[in-house]
């Protein structure tokens, strides 16, 4: 009888999460297709699909081009922060040198930081390198909270692997690069999509730096086109579309995970193997 009541009490648990955490994007997803007449009508299966509010964000604004910002922004960064983070952590993690540990810490604590205290100094940084309003702006400053997450991320799972493959390769008169790319690079692929991923949607998500460092539709990132999507007052704002363009800018992430779920959980779970 325990036994039953203990199952019984995990599974209305595990529905219970699931309920919270899924149930705004589907309300977010029925809400985008129904018509402006029947929005703020409670039903929670329209009668009749509306797709009018997917149509109206492509045809009202450049939105396919913020899209494609966000999707350049979001890749730039995943590559600028891996090749950068493999070679560090490669450093950090197996090259003993004063200060090693100093700089870990300074790293985890840069992280810390929330993004609206750096925002002055980034912007000043930015104007004096003549990146305002351009997407490389962009880029540069997302480093500033994907490289801290992957450089700690992968010297604790560079730390963990066998040093005896690296002294094997040196044997074999392997340089520095040569062991990163063709001997411990094969064995981070699970880690290396993780983190990958996390910053992709990072990097995809991000609105305060996309706001403040971008001035023109043509360079905007869609977290800032679908906030810029307004009408003439809070009752005349087209919800329709909001709940439309939500949806579209969630389901890539969404596919992107459920694709490589198993990656992101043995990346996940990378740390723990010891040589």
């Amino acid at each position: 009888m325990k036994k039953a009541l203990g199952t019984f009490a995990f599974y209305l648990l595990v529905a219970m999460i699931v309920f919270v955490s899924v149930f705004p994007f589907y309300y977010a997803i029925i809400s985008s297709l129904k018509p402006s007449s029947q929005l703020f009508n409670v039903d929670y299966f329209p009668e009749f699909w509306h797709w009018g509010n997917y149509v109206s964000v492509f045809r009202e604004q450049r939105f396919a081009a913020n899209i494609l910002n966000s999707l350049l922004v979001s890749l730039s960064v995943v590559v600028v922060s891996l090749l950068l983070s493999v070679t560090a952590s490669y450093a950090l993690g197996r090259i003993r040198f004063r200060g090693r540990n100093t700089i870990l810490v300074t790293i985890l604590a840069v992280s810390m930081f929330p993004q609206v205290v750096v925002l002055s100094g980034m912007f000043e940084l930015i104007r004096l390198l003549g990146l305002y309003n351009n997407m490389l702006g962009l880029t540069l400053s997302y480093l500033i909270f994907t490289l801290p997450f992957t450089v700690w991320v992968l010297t604790t799972f560079i730390r963990g692997l066998p040093k005896e493959l690296e002294e094997a390769a040196i044997m074999d008169g392997a340089g520095p690069w040569t062991i990163i790319t063709r001997v411990l690079m094969p064995l981070m692929w699970p880690v290396l999509v993780t983190t990958g991923l996390l910053a992709f949607v990072a990097a995809w998500n991000e609105f305060l730096f996309a706001l403040t460092f971008t001035l023109t539709n043509e360079q905007r990132t869609v977290p800032v086109a679908i906030a810029l999507i307004t009408g003439g007052s809070a009752h005349e704002l087209p919800w329709g579309n909001i709940m439309a363009a939500s949806v579209i800018v969630t389901i890539p992430i969404v596919l992107l995970v459920l694709f490589f779920q198993r990656r992101i959980v043995s990346g996940l779970t990378a740390g723990a193997v010891k040589g």
